[in-house]
């Protein structure tokens, strides 16, 4: 059993005032991913901050005609909202692709974007990690990494993060609201979630005394040309080895504006402005698809058991590219890529 204490933040003020005086708390709301950790004993907080009932759990519309969603908004409720489903459905499509039913209704949104890798090296606290002890070693990189990432590795670490949400978050270029004991600040969503580098403990540029309050979606949502597609090992309840969000916008069979983001192959949500600039003045057909997904996967590279993921990644960019340009989503009931 590991000890900690327990306490309830009456508001936002209130929880960030807690946090910023114990460095070694953590929040908790739904709890889906810090709990499992804790059992598994990679995470041993002194205390932890209940945050389940702060006033953040509404979805309401913004001057500039997008949406800001609430940190505390659960998965379910999201995913199944009117105006997530109309002005949204990509970010509908990839939280139904995540996880379980059970799980959806508790998970946060603000936990979604904050839930740590699912690397087994990372769980397991009798091997070396770098992300769980900084200095000790990557045992992916010469174990077993059939799930890890391609793109944007380094000699500390090569785990991937693990969520669908915020693939079709990084596509829509949302932005991640949050609040410190000083001042809140806005994060531009790409900026959010890091690369491992030499410090593959640190997930995210949150500073350790923020709390997040809110995702914002801008007024663009892409409702007639986007797919989110989901290729995993089994149908019900897996990780990603490879997801692809995209969203096209179209003249007649122009592309006009182009979004694409790849999860499951690297340490954040992978998004290649550089790709999505090819596609512009282009003619949306398999032939500009397979560019743009070359151009993004220039620098991808395997290990010995995920190097297969570089083709699986390319096939699957221009599957969903495809499925976007002729305005028919990838159905959830199939998965796989023929």
């Amino acid at each position: 059993m590991i000890n900690f204490q327990y306490a309830r933040a009456s508001d936002v003020a209130d929880a960030v005032r807690m946090i910023a005086s114990d460095p070694t708390a953590k929040f908790i709301a739904g709890g889906t991913n810090l709990i499992d950790l804790m059992k598994e004993d990679v995470e041993r907080p002194s205390r932890l901050i209940d945050i389940s009932r702060l006033p953040l759990k509404t979805v309401e519309e913004t001057a500039g005609g997008g949406l800001r969603i609430g940190a505390l908004v659960p998965n379910s409720d999201l995913a199944y909202h009117p105006l997530i489903e109309q002005r949204y459905p990509m970010l509908s499509s990839a939280i139904l692709a995540g996880a379980s039913q059970q799980l959806r209704n508790m998970a946060s949104t603000g936990g979604n974007l904050l839930q740590r890798t699912r690397c087994a090296y990372f769980y397991d606290t009798a091997t070396p990690c770098n992300k769980r002890k900084p200095g000790t070693g990557c045992s992916a990189i010469e174990g077993i990494n059939r799930g890890h990432a391609i793109l944007g590795t380094s000699e500390s670490c090569i785990a991937t993060h693990p969520s669908d949400m915020c693939v079709a978050l990084a596509a829509l270029d949302a932005e991640v609201h949050v609040t410190g004991p000083e001042s809140s600040r806005v994060i531009a969503f790409n900026d959010f979630h890091r690369l491992p580098g030499s410090t593959p403990q640190l997930d995210t540029n949150l500073h350790p005394n923020e709390i997040v309050t809110a995702v914002e979606l801008p007024a663009k949502g892409f409702t007639a040309n986007y797919s989110y597609l989901k290729i995993r090992d089994r149908l019900s309840y897996a990780f990603a080895l490879v997801s692809v969000a995209a969203a096209l916008e179209l003249e007649d069979n122009t592309i006009k504006e182009a979004r694409l983001a790849l999860g499951g192959v690297a340490h954040k949500p992978w998004r290649d402005v550089l790709a999505e600039a090819s596609l512009r003045g282009q003619t949306a057909n398999e032939t500009s698809f397979g560019r743009a997904a070359d151009l993004l996967l220039r620098d991808a590279g395997g290990y010995q058991h995920n190097a297969f993921k570089i083709d699986l990644a390319r096939r699957g960019i221009v599957r969903t590219l495809t499925q976007a340009a002729r305005g028919t989503p990838q159905s959830q009931s199939d998965k796989k890529i023929r």
